[in-house]
């Protein structure tokens, strides 16, 4: 973030970085995100038990910056390149083919995309992608906080409550394309 006052422009300026897994993809997942904003720096983490991994990178991302009360001039790290390209390159092209790939297909995951486009609208974000599992240590926090999440996930339910959660997200995602 570097010294100086982080208002001086009159924007705040945070970094945020996100992460999400899955335990089996779909399966028990989690989500965390770290934000930093001058020497302030919050946790957020978060799971259910029957997603998948891309679906938790987007909740991570829709998280982070719905805890900002305020308009922010963000750097947003992410070491997913579904999320960034996403919502660099893809969205605005969704957007106009209504939820439409280029392949006249329906977007998968559409109702996390829709609030992300709306979590961003405020804000001036620059994305950057980072990779995974590279001792970026943001990104490993992010990783072991949506780990936590996942094994508190497991710890609350039985392995047979996992598994119809399972089978009910798998039926639902046939027809909604999660």
């Amino acid at each position: 973030m570097g010294g100086g006052n982080p208002r001086a422009a009159g924007v705040k300026k945070v970094v945020i970085h996100s992460d999400g897994g899955c335990h089996g993809n779909p399966g028990p997942g989690g989500w965390a995100a770290v934000l930093a904003y001058g020497k302030h720096r919050r946790e957020l983490k978060g799971g259910v038990p029957a997603t998948t991994n891309n679906r938790m990178e987007l909740q991570a991302a829709i998280e982070a910056l719905r805890l900002l009360k305020e308009p922010c001039e963000i750097d947003f790290h992410t070491d997913s390149q579904y999320v960034r390209n996403g919502i660099r390159e893809w969205i605005a092209g969704w957007k106009r083919n209504g939820w439409r790939t280029s392949n006249k297909q329906p977007v998968k995951n559409a109702d996390l995309w829709r609030e992300l486009d709306a979590a961003t609208a405020r804000h001036q974000i620059h994305w950057h992608w980072v990779k995974g599992h590279a001792g970026h240590a943001d990104n490993e926090r992010c990783d072991e906080l949506a780990n936590e999440a996942i094994a508190a996930i497991k710890a609350s339910h039985t392995p047979q409550q996992l598994k119809a959660l399972l089978e009910e997200f798998k039926a639902e995602s046939a027809t909604q394309l999660l």
